[in-house]
C-alpha cells in the first residue's frame, strides 16, 4: 500500500491542527486528499493555509462518497462522532475520531460494533497517552511495582475558563451543543488516564455536579466524584473550570507505596515490603513498613497528537498495536455518563450503567437547553 488518504472532516481547533499536520508532510505515509465542513470561512482558511491539492467540500455525504479517501479523521462536534465513524465504516474505510468518543455509551456501543464488523483500523484522539510521563505510571502499576492498588485520587482543576470563552459560540457549555461541560470538553484525557494508567474501571460511583457554579452556562463547570472498584480500592475525582490558580495531582496508593505526580514530576514512594504483610508480622506499637523517596526518570519524548496520528497511520500500514484504540473511548465515557446520572439521580450508581437510563434523562437536558441552533458548529 502507499500513501494513505486521509480525509479530516470539522474544521476547528483539532481539525485544522491535524490538516495542517498531515498538509506539511509530518505524518510518515499519509497524505491530506479532502476535507470538510460546512461553514464557509473553515473553507477559504484550508485554501489560505495549505500547500498541496486538497479537495474541499461542505457536503458530508458528498465528502465520503465522492473524495476517494482512504481513511478519515473526525473532528466534528462530539454528537456526531459516531454517527460519521459508521457512515465511514460502512465505506471500507480507517477511523480516528477526536475525543471524547461521543457524549453517550449508547451511541458509542453502536460505533465500537460497527468498527468490529468493519475490520478497519479504528483510533481515538488520546493523545495524553504519548506521554512518557503516563506510560511510565501505567508501566509501575502493571508491573506490579505498586502492589495491589488501594486508593487513587486526582484533583484537576487547572482547566480555568472565563466566561468570555463560553461567551464565544452559542454551542458552547450547552446540552444539545456539546452534551455536558467539564467532564466532556475539559476532562476526557485526565479520565481516561485514570482508568488507563491504573488499569481499573470503576463498579460504582457516587458524585456531584454543581451546574454553573462560577459562570453563566446550563451544564457543569465543579464535579466531585466518589469511586470504589471491583477490589475495595476507593477513589475521588475532582475538576473544575472555575478555579485559579488551578491543581493537578494525581495520586496512586498501592499496597508496595504510592505514586505522587505533580508539576510533570513522578515520585514514587517505594515500601520495603507490603503494608499487608508488614501489618501481619509487625508486634510493636506506632511502627510503619521502611519507605524510600524515588524520583522516577522519565525519558522519551511526548508526541502528543502527532504521535497519535502516527501511531494510527502505522497501524493502518504495517499493523503497529495502537496506543489508542477507537474501542476504549467507551471506558472514559462510561465513567462520566456514571457521573452525571449519580448527580441526576442523586444516588449512588453502578457500572456499566443502564445506557437507555442515561439517554432518555439527557434528551430531557436537551429538550430545555438554551441554545437555538447548532448549524455549523466545529470543535
Amino acid at each position: 500500500m502507499g500513501l494513505i488518504k486521509v480525509g479530516v472532516i470539522g474544521i476547528g481547533n483539532m481539525g485544522g491542527s491535524h490538516i495542517l499536520q498531515l498538509d506539511k508532510g509530518y505524518i510518515n505515509g499519509a497524505t491530506l486528499t479532502a476535507v470538510c465542513d460546512r461553514n464557509d470561512h473553515r473553507i477559504e482558511w484550508v485554501k489560505n493555509n495549505t500547500t498541496g491539492e486538497v479537495q474541499l467540500f461542505q457536503d458530508e455525504e458528498a465528502f465520503l462518497n465522492e473524495s476517494g479517501i482512504d481513511a478519515v479523521i473526525i473532528a466534528t462536534p462530539h454528537y456526531t462522532h459516531p454517527e460519521v465513524a459508521i457512515k465511514a465504516f460502512a465505506r471500507g474505510m480507517h477511523v480516528l475520531v477526536e475525543k471524547p468518543a461521543g457524549v453517550y455509551t449508547k451511541s458509542v456501543l453502536e460505533m465500537n460494533a460497527a468498527a468490529k464488523a468493519s475490520g478497519k483500523v479504528f483510533g481515538i484522539v488520546y493523545n495524553q497517552r504519548t506521554n512518557p510521563l503516563y506510560q511510565k505510571i501505567r508501566e509501575l502499576i502493571q508491573s506490579g511495582e505498586l502492589g495491589e492498588i488501594k486508593r487513587t485520587n486526582w484533583i484537576v482543576t487547572d482547566w480555568y475558563r472565563s466566561q468570555s470563552y463560553y461567551d464565544s459560540n452559542e454551542w458552547r457549555a450547552t446540552w444539545k451543543g456539546e452534551g455536558g461541560g467539564v467532564l466532556l470538553n475539559q476532562a476526557p484525557h485526565q479520565l481516561d488516564l485514570w482508568q488507563w494508567t491504573t488499569g481499573l474501571m470503576p463498579k460504582y460511583i457516587q458524585a456531584f455536579c454543581s451546574v454553573g457554579k462560577y459562570h453563566d452556562i446550563e451544564v457543569e463547570d465543579d464535579v466531585t466524584a466518589y469511586v470504589e472498584y471491583e477490589n475495595g480500592a476507593t477513589g475521588v475525582f475532582i475538576t473544575s473550570t472555575g478555579e485559579a490558580p488551578g491543581t493537578n495531582r494525581f495520586e496512586i496508593v498501592g499496597d508496595r507505596g504510592k505514586i505522587v505526580v505533580e508539576n510533570e514530576e513522578l515520585v514514587f514512594y517505594r515500601l520495603t515490603q507490603s503494608e499487608r504483610e508488614f501489618n501481619a508480622s509487625y508486634k510493636g506499637s506506632f511502627g510503619q513498613p521502611e519507605c524510600w523517596k524515588v524520583d522516577i526518570p522519565i525519558k522519551g519524548e511526548n508526541s502528543d497528537h502527532l504521535g497519535i496520528i502516527q501511531n494510527w497511520t502505522d497501524a493502518i500500514l504495517k499493523g503497529t498495536p495502537l496506543l489508542a484504540p477507537g474501542e476504549e473511548g467507551v471506558k472514559a465515557l462510561e465513567i462520566s455518563n456514571a457521573i452525571y446520572l449519580s448527580s441526576w439521580l442523586n444516588q449512588k450508581v453502578e457500572l456499566p450503567i443502564n445506557a437507555e437510563l442515561y439517554y432518555q434523562k439527557l434528551q430531557e437536558k436537551i429538550k430545555h437547553s438554551s441554545l437555538s441552533r447548532t448549524g455549523n458548529a466545529v470543535r
